[in-house]
């Protein structure tokens, strides 16, 4: 009360801030702090020249978001507090140090659906492809801004932001190449991929080259089992749309792709979520002719066959 009853003194919103952090490691007082999120966003917003000020309250509601990720609360943040976000990140769109921290306040929020929905509606999506650029050798803020990518793009009304998605491919293509031997960083750039395939964000020239990367992520990667599933998924999408995705991956200039499938179930045969993409992908393929032969020549059967007997109820 005291925090809204002086919005405009500076002292009085950090010494609230302060204060409601000393209650973080109680956990009674969890479900109070729930409810001061608006309070701290609006703090920052109206004194966003403070980066003091901001740095703790980001750290604040770090705090808050990760324990309620931890006991299963969804944190729906309303569009007012989405609007007070992006006007932080506007405003210090230039602190390395300080975006790191409020890009993964972004991507925790974005992990509820309406709250995506609301960073949507607000516009954020430029300015996170626009802070991607500036710092793509940070592999944090890549990470980060991946994965809200990933949430805004699948959202079910983003017809609006259809340009603006299609804009995106080339910095998040930018990412994984830069960041392909970071399994961290890469998974999170090859769900952005796959969500921008599903939205249709691609045009005839990107099938080739993004299956070809998309490719070189699983074979620098081939132990994460969520970048495989994932990587699959997204060259799944593509092959949906184009036969030239399918002869990309049939041949690519590094190795069969074919062989890199039969080597990613071989690795991952214990994890249903991988034998499922490995499916779709092949059932994707094999709807060209040209393309079926090739993996008729390649013995997927054998491969196929082993995947039903290792997943006879699924």
């Amino acid at each position: 009360e005291s925090m809204q009853a002086f919005w405009d003194i500076e002292e009085v919103q950090a010494k609230g801030i302060q204060h409601l952090a000393s209650f973080v490691k109680d956990k009674s007082a969890f479900p109070y702090l729930l409810t001061c999120t608006e309070v701290i966003t609006l703090a920052m917003k109206i004194h966003t020249d403070s980066l003091d000020l901001q740095v703790e309250g980001c750290t604040l509601l770090l705090e808050i978001l990760s324990q309620a990720l931890e006991q299963g609360v969804m944190m729906a943040l309303d569009e007012s507090v989405a609007s007070c976000l992006l006007h932080t990140v506007r405003k210090h769109s230039e602190n390395e140090e300080f975006l790191s921290m409020l890009c993964t306040l972004l991507m925790m929020v974005s992990a509820s659906e309406v709250a995506a929905e609301n960073l949507r509606k607000v516009g954020i999506i430029p300015d996170l492809l626009s802070i991607l650029r500036r710092f793509l050798h940070n592999d944090k803020i890549c990470f980060s801004c991946c994965a809200v990518l990933w949430s805004l793009a699948v959202s079910e009304n983003n017809n609006s932001d259809q340009a603006v998605l299609e804009s995106a491919l080339p910095v998040t293509s930018a990412v994984l190449q830069k960041h392909l031997q970071n399994g961290v960083v890469a998974e999170s750039a090859c769900s952005a991929l796959w969500a921008l395939a599903l939205q249709g964000c691609l045009t005839d020239s990107d099938y080739e080259p993004t299956a070809a990367l998309l490719l070189d992520a699983l074979r620098m990667n081939p132990e994460r089992a969520v970048l495989v599933k994932n990587g699959c998924l997204a060259l799944a999408s593509l092959v949906r749309l184009s036969e030239t995705a399918a002869l990309a991956i049939l041949l690519d200039s590094k190795g069969s792709g074919t062989e890199l499938i039969k080597d990613e179930y071989h690795l991952h045969s214990d994890e249903p979520g991988v034998a499922e993409a490995l499916c779709l992908l092949m059932n994707e393929m094999v709807q060209y002719d040209e393309v079926m032969l090739d993996m008729r020549s390649q013995k997927m059967e054998k491969l196929l066959s082993e995947i039903k007997l290792q997943f006879p109820f699924s």
